[in-house]
């Protein structure tokens, strides 16, 4: 059983506000417009990206990969869209709306297999590779006095935005802890920008965010306001760890952020690219080719980018990968 397979019955906000990456007009070269479909146009491929909302990882670092494969694969043009991110990511590719996107491993489990969020639909999608370890921090202001996940009952926190992989598992938490998240806190679901706000004003004693270590908007915060960042630990990992063989424990060490004066541990997972099956083979070796070598490129743009590594690009994976991905990984 992993994280995501709890059941909630709760409406999921599908919009999202589309932000154009990195995009070349067809005209520039004389090509044809693009289709409906977005898929070709002429001799170019037109490709859109699924990411995440602002405040996040997603947003910067799809940009960042968008721009890489338009700066290395002539005849591609990867446009990013910004989202509610995993669950409402996975939602546009199998509804045929986006032609990738970033979603955390677990996630991408569940719907594969029609569990938890994702109970009773049906998904067909492949996996290109993993991006990035998936860090879930959660950070709390000190004049709070949150330390623990326990303390967090009775307290205002962000849960993530509604569709996302943070919302996801910050109910699976708070829930194996106890604790009621529609009725034993009072809930918002907020993007990461919009907590770290929250967070300064002291409209909020704490947050959930699935980001990379170290994440630059939980270091803003921690510029404007003390901070403490919230520790899971003893039978409360032990029991997270033991439902879903996806997590695995990572320290936060004592000065990953200012003013952390302690350790503090917590659960991660992988960011993983997807895309759907019948997605072009070629073009899906050429796009993981160039994410894989020119992997230095994203990194100098956003600092995750150094964790896009052939060795550990199927980590955690258990579902299919896409045979262009495939042949490049038998390939190297």
């Amino acid at each position: 059983m992993t994280v995501f397979k709890r059941k909630r019955n709760r409406t999921l906000r599908l919009a999202a506000a589309v932000a154009a990456s990195a995009m070349i007009l067809a005209a520039c070269n004389g090509d044809e417009a693009a289709d409906d479909d977005g898929e070709a146009a002429g001799d170019r491929v037109f490709l859109t990206m699924a990411t995440g909302s602002t405040g996040g990882t997603y947003f910067p670092l799809g940009g960042a990969m968008a721009g890489v494969w338009n700066d290395n694969l002539d005849e591609v043009r990867v446009n990013t869209q910004s989202s509610g991110a995993s669950v409402e990511n996975l939602r546009l590719l199998q509804g045929g709306e986006v032609d990738m996107v970033l979603a955390v491993n677990g996630v991408a489990a569940d719907a594969i297999a029609g569990e938890g969020e994702f109970e009773g639909e049906e998904f067909d999608f492949v996996t290109i590779g993993n991006i990035y370890g998936e860090v879930t921090q959660i950070v709390a202001t000190a004049e709070s006095g949150i330390t623990t996940i326990e303390d967090l009952e009775g307290a205002r926190v962000a849960l993530g935005p509604p569709g996302s992989g943070t919302e996801v598992i910050a109910r699976f938490i708070l829930e194996t802890q106890g604790i009621d998240p529609d009725n034993d806190i009072e809930a918002f679901n907020d993007t990461f920008g919009e907590a770290a706000d929250g967070l300064r004003d002291g409209r909020l004693d704490a947050a959930f965010g699935i980001l990379a270590l170290p994440a630059g908007s939980i270091e803003e915060v921690a510029n404007s306001v003390d901070i403490n960042i919230v520790s899971i630990e003893g039978d409360l990992m032990d029991t997270l760890l033991e439902a879903d063989p996806t997590l695995s424990a990572l320290d936060i060490p004592a000065g990953t952020y200012t003013g952390q004066d302690t350790d503090a541990v917590t659960v991660t997972n992988w960011a993983t690219l997807y895309a759907p099956a019948d997605l072009d083979e070629d073009l899906v070796y050429d796009l993981t080719r160039v994410l894989y070598t020119e992997n230095e490129a994203i990194a100098n743009a956003v600092a995750v980018g150094e964790q896009i590594q052939l060795d550990t690009a199927l980590d955690g994976n258990d579902i299919a990968v896409h045979p262009g991905a495939q042949r490049f990984f038998d390939e190297n």
